[in-house]
């Protein structure tokens, strides 16, 4: 696959995957090696505020479609090399915010959670990114494995507006993890709570 393709960047976050935790039948997990990294990975340019224009993953549901709505993660560089991220989304009327901490790994764009320890039943958590331009678009992978693997790829757009050829390239990658179209959604694009400051 060619990184020029995949302008994205893929968060595998527990959203929607802990509720869907007794789900049958997923979907393997696929093995890192079959995951792109975005090569020379730029971690000052990837901060900033993102916009979730699509999701695919082994416990996401197509027939969610029409009813999920757009969320932001925003990614703060620390002094040591790690991220706040913080996700915010609009849950029962009100605004709601969930921050986690990603780790460096052992290859630059390869994360993990920071205080795992805080949840018994998680035995990993992988953030790879898959592909940005920094600019415009991102591509993050998440693996996280409990009793059960998760795994999910994100779509962030630094604007809401979701390109042909981006949805497309999308697609395919996730496709190519072994989802089906059943397993891909791309969220309502909203203004409450994720356009402000």
């Amino acid at each position: 696959m060619s990184p020029g393709l995949w302008l994205g960047l893929t968060l595998l976050g527990a959203l929607h995957a802990q509720a869907h935790a007794s789900t049958p039948g997923l979907i393997p997990a696929p093995s890192l090696l079959r995951v792109p990294l975005q090569p020379n990975f730029q971690d000052d340019q990837f901060q900033g505020k993102w916009y979730v224009l699509g999701l695919a993953g082994n416990a996401i549901k197509k027939e969610e479609q029409g009813r999920f709505k757009m969320y932001t993660t925003t990614y703060e560089l620390k002094e040591d090399g790690s991220y706040n991220a913080t996700s915010t989304l609009l849950r029962d009327g009100r605004c709601d915010y969930w921050i986690r901490t990603f780790v460096p790994g052992s290859r630059p764009g390869q994360f993990h959670l920071g205080n795992i320890k805080s949840f018994p039943a998680l035995r990993s958590y992988t953030v790879r990114v898959v592909a940005t331009d920094y600019r415009r678009f991102a591509m993050v992978f998440f693996k996280k494995v409990s009793e059960k693997e998760y795994f999910k790829t994100t779509l962030y757009g630094r604007t809401k507006e979701l390109t042909p050829d981006l949805k497309e390239n999308f697609v395919r990658f996730a496709k190519s993890l072994g989802l089906t179209d059943d397993h891909i959604l791309f969220p309502i694009p909203i203004s409450q709570c994720i356009d402000q400051a």
